[in-house]
């Protein structure tokens, strides 16, 4: 209201007390507009000392509301009052300048008394990044002093960004430039804000970091930032994952649900790292009901505790059965009635089901027909059966039984309903699935070594629990029946890279505290792994990190030889098995006459 006899003041200087009638007119009207206008858009409630640029812009509409008004008002009593037309602009100038004002130097004196109750003990913070993560990242550690964490400068290798400055924190050069910076602003912590950076660049910032003397810190992957919601507690370690990281992966939600909203959606294998992972991902979906089916009940119980904390409303059933007892899936099929199958329980160790053919077989390819079968039998719309890298040329039992799971799903796809899509999903190895590599590693390098890795130009692919289940998902969601889809996985990771950057993060260096030592391949492993074999193609799917194997057409003895696989099995003879299995995937190279070449690099 004070700003009234301000703009006459301005507009007539010191005549100004000449229109004290029209001032009290005025200031009476709009103490009542004002106030509206205030409650309508929430000016109250903000606060001056976190002012934001969205605090603000409603600061801006609202005096554009009054500013209306008043105008309305000059024109409407113009004959008799005659209150010049400039008086309201006049005013909402002064007003947009001193409430504006206000409260930004409210915010900054705050922000100042903030960095100031850090206090001379406060950790010095340079931060890789000056995006959206980077300046989010700033503001909310000047916020929060009780972090000990107070930013000092920027770097970014982005040239425009260089005669900048954010959070009135400067851009001091590029990442390249991280030691002499880091010297010159006093840094105790680097802080990577680049979300979507892929692994090398991060391996490069944690590189320099070290070099300087100074330690590293990262914060959440894009999952989070896509979400506004980067705060000081989520800034972390940088780990094995940060390294690998790839083009996150963004899921089609309309097309997974299409599927899962309000379907009842049965999870085999689900107390297992993928399966487990695949429920957490199920239930964002709305679905009407999960099934939680697997044979150990501790990591059964492990998830349906999880669940019962983070979706207490949803509606699941924890089912303990091996997919190998058919009367048993047979029951739970006729009594839940599932629309949606993932079918991820499997035996995955090579070496383990090296030893231990039989089991490979009845449980990777006879679990699968059984739930395939059932599946037809009770109409299921998506059977989205999980498969592996390793079953592409296979030199492993535990390959093979892959790939001839695949095939038996794609035997199963030439008898489905219109409405019904049977698939397979081929991906490589998942860091931090039980039994990984990764977890072997971290295991070794705790005792002190020496970590083990098999053979020096060992490559694998790798991904992420759950970059994995997600893209799981979403080739159920392209619903063409018969398919093989095969994940994109970027480029191959040498195992003696990985266990060398491991050795990294946890602090020692490699071969000097921590040995490395050469074991030879074991039985069944390859050098390297495939996603496709040297007569399959792949065709384009609406998502980039999923194409479709060309996997050719089941031959019609393939009921007849996958009979002798099973006979084979039940007999325990691990030289029949290999032999049986010979028939069903001609490419295996692990029959007994082959056995002594799989155990070379040149098999594969």
């Amino acid at each position: 209201m004070a700003f009234t006899p301000l703009a006459f003041l301005l507009r007539f200087e010191h005549a100004w007390l000449d229109h004290s009638r029209q001032i009290l007119f005025l200031m009476g009207v709009g103490f009542l507009i004002k106030a509206f206008v205030i409650w309508m858009f929430g000016l109250y409630r903000r606060s001056w000392t976190r002012v934001s640029m969205r605090d603000l812009e409603s600061l801006a509409m609202s005096i554009f509301a009054v500013t209306v008004f008043y105008t309305s008002v000059t024109f409407a009593y113009q004959p008799t009052l005659k209150i010049p037309r400039s008086i309201p602009l006049i005013e909402a100038v002064l007003a947009v300048v001193v409430l504006g004002g206000l409260r930004v130097a409210a915010r900054l004196v705050y922000e100042h008394a903030l960095s100031v109750k850090a206090g001379p003990s406060a950790r010095r913070v340079l931060i890789a990044g000056a995006g959206e993560a980077g300046t989010m990242i700033a503001r909310e550690l000047l916020r929060h002093p009780e972090s000990g964490l107070v930013p000092v400068a920027f770097l970014d290798d982005d040239p425009a960004k260089r005669i900048e400055s954010y959070m009135g924190l400067k851009v001091q050069g590029s990442v390249s430039d991280l030691p002499p910076v880091a010297r010159d602003v006093g840094a105790d912590l680097v802080l990577i804000a680049i979300p979507s950076a892929p692994g090398d660049v991060v391996r490069r910032i944690v590189d320099l970091a070290k070099k300087a003397g100074v330690e590293y810190r990262i914060i959440p992957g894009i999952y989070e930032i896509l979400s506004g919601d980067v705060s000081v507690s989520q800034i972390r370690e940088v780990d094995l994952e940060d390294l690998l990281r790839r083009e996150p992966v963004r899921l089609d939600t309309s097309a997974i649900s299409g599927y899962l909203v309000g379907q009842t959606v049965l999870v085999t294998g689900a107390g297992g790292s993928i399966g487990s992972e695949i429920v957490r991902q199920v239930a964002r979906f709305r679905p009407e009901k999960v099934l939680l089916l697997g044979r150990g009940e501790n990591s059964l119980f492990n998830i349906q505790r999880e669940l019962a904390h983070s979706h207490p409303d949803l509606d699941f059933a924890v089912l303990v059965c091996d997919v190998r007892d058919a009367d048993r899936l047979a029951y739970l099929f006729g009594l839940h009635l599932p629309d949606v199958v993932f079918h991820a329980a499997a035996h995955k160790h090579v070496p383990l089901m090296e030893e231990n053919p039989d089991e490979a077989i009845l449980n990777n390819v006879f679990g699968t027909r059984n739930l395939a079968e059932l599946a037809l039998e009770y109409g299921v719309s998506r059977f989205v059966n999980i498969s592996t890298d390793k079953a592409v040329n296979p030199t492993s039992i535990m390959g093979a039984s892959k790939r001839i799971a695949e095939k038996v799903v794609k035997n199963a796809s030439g008898r489905v309903e219109d409405h019904q899509a049977f698939v397979s999903v081929r991906f490589g190895n998942v860091l931090g699935s039980r039994g990984s590599v990764v977890p072997t590693f971290r295991e070794q390098i705790r005792r002190g070594g020496p970590v083990t890795v098999t053979h020096p130009d060992m490559t694998r692919y790798f991904m992420t629990i759950p970059e994995a289940a997600q893209l799981v998902l979403q080739a159920g969601g392209q619903a063409e029946n018969g398919s093989v889809y095969v994940l994109d996985m970027g480029e191959p990771v040498k195992i003696l890279d990985l266990a060398n950057d491991l050795i990294r993060l946890s602090g020692f260096e490699p071969g000097r505290d921590i040995p490395i030592t050469f074991t030879g391949l074991r039985r069944g492993e390859k050098l390297y792994e495939e996603l496709l074999t040297a007569e399959e193609g792949v065709t384009a799917t609406h998502h980039k990190k999923i194409h479709v194997a060309n996997n050719g057409v089941i031959l019609p003895d393939f009921e007849e030889n996958l009979e002798r696989v099973r006979r084979a099995a039940l007999t325990r003879d691990e030289h029949a098995i290999r032999k049986a299995i010979k028939a069903l995937v001609p490419v295996f190279r692990g029959v007994p006459s082959e056995e002594s070449e799989a155990k070379t690099p040149l098999a594969v």
